[in-house]
């Protein structure tokens, strides 16, 4: 076996352990008891069903992780890359379209191994926990929906990609970079008017106490946005959530049905301020500046390994492409990835805590925060306590419980 391979290899099996083992200790560590906190809130029935919905998605997610992981391994042992390449190339098509139409049967493949996972996981797991509120028709429009964005996205941005590497030379990367930072801006202020509503069906937030409140708290704190919607979240899953969107003129509050249901007018404001933090305290254009510095990053990296003959050669490639380095340079990134991913983690956990104390201190309800914060992860049914190592590697919010103890340390 090449020994770029094996490392390769090594690497790619050695986070698919590291992620299991991680997996493993969380789904270990839920206590048996309702935490203090949660007592009165939860009883030892709902709660003892959140221990069995943590341990089944766990399940659920490894079965599913370890099928990737086996058909990934043998593709590559088998000579899948280059076989595919063979067909393609038999085609007797352009550089160009090659590549795309090569990355396209890649992208349909990956596609298909999803499919019957995200199934069982809507139909059966999310079904049985009586969050589904999806039919098989919604379903399977979502899934055809999906797949027509992300050709109709995905091939011109991939083409243009693929044609800035052939023809620029050293300066591909920054002009690869230019470009879908450009994209990126554009699908941000496209989406809430053109992408979503293909999905969601959104209506302006009807009069009352709860739209007066909202707009009242956006006046004097002069936070301006196009509108306050409610979207029909129900249609699919009976879990709740709130966002904001967009940005410029395009800028609008998103609340779930199920979550207008279910909190109270205090509480609803409460999360608001929480996420008009996010833009006031500036974490957004934050996290936009790190994703394009991170992206430009992966942008010069990938640029020092197009055409590598060794690289082409650990996949058993006949041919060396642009194309297929762009997807070999992807398990060369992986361990680089995971250190940038936890960087993130923590920084996105630090200002959820930052736009906690945002609301508390410009609304002055700490208790409603508290409140709507505990029903949320009453109604998700969301892990209390998970082990320490799974929030540092993959939690982008810290643990309810100690956002609720920053909350009362503010009091």
């Amino acid at each position: 076996m090449n020994i770029f391979l094996l490392i390769i290899l090594v690497f790619y099996i050695g986070f698919y352990l590291f992620d299991s083992y991680i997996e493993w200790l969380n789904s270990r560590s839920v206590s048996t008891h309702i935490p203090s906190e949660f007592q009165g809130v939860y009883d030892d029935a709902n709660y003892a069903k959140s221990q069995r919905y943590l341990k089944e998605t766990t399940r659920f997610g490894f079965i599913q992780q370890t099928i990737n992981v086996i058909v990934m391994v043998l593709f590559i042992l088998l000579g899948g890359f280059n076989r595919l390449d063979v067909l393609v190339r038999s085609f007797a098509l352009s550089e160009l379209l090659t590549g795309v139409v090569y990355m396209v049967i890649l992208m349909v493949g990956v596609m298909l191994i999803s499919l019957p996972f995200s199934y069982y996981s809507t139909f059966v797991i999310e079904q049985s926990y009586g969050f589904n509120k999806s039919t098989k028709a919604v379903f399977w429009m979502d899934f055809l929906k999906s797949i027509v964005i992300s050709f109709l996205i995905g091939i011109p941005v991939l083409m243009a990609l693929l044609w800035f590497f052939e023809s620029f030379g050293g300066m591909a990367w920054v002009v690869a970079w230019i470009f879908l930072t450009i994209v990126q801006l554009i699908l941000v202020y496209i989406a809430p008017s053109f992408i979503m509503p293909l999905f969601n069906k959104f209506e302006s937030l009807e009069e009352g106490e709860l739209k007066e409140k909202l707009e009242a708290y956006s006046l004097e704190h002069q936070f301006s946005f196009q509108g306050i919607y409610t979207m029909d979240g129900s249609k699919r899953s009976s879990k709740s959530n709130a966002y904001f969107t967009g940005f410029g003129n395009q800028r609008r509050i998103v609340l779930y049905d199920t979550l207008i249901e279910k909190h109270s007018a205090d509480e609803l404001l409460a999360i608001l301020a929480h996420e008009m933090g996010h833009y006031k305290l500036q974490h957004i254009h934050k996290s936009l500046l790190i994703s394009l510095v991170t992206s430009g990053f992966m942008l010069y990296l990938l640029s020092l390994f197009l055409n590598n003959v060794l690289l082409a050669q650990a996949f058993g490639m006949a041919s060396v492409s642009i194309y297929t380095s762009l997807i070999f340079f992807g398990f060369l990134f992986q361990p680089i990835e995971a250190i940038i991913g936890i960087l993130s983690h923590y920084m996105s956990r630090k200002h959820e805590f930052e736009a906690d104390a945002f609301a508390v201190c410009t609304t002055g309800l700490p208790d409603a925060m508290i409140s709507g914060l505990k029903r949320l992860s009453v109604d998700n049914l969301s892990n209390l306590e998970p082990h320490w190592l799974k929030v540092w590697v993959d939690y982008t919010h810290p643990p309810v419980i100690k956002r609720i103890e920053a909350i009362r340390a503010l009091s």
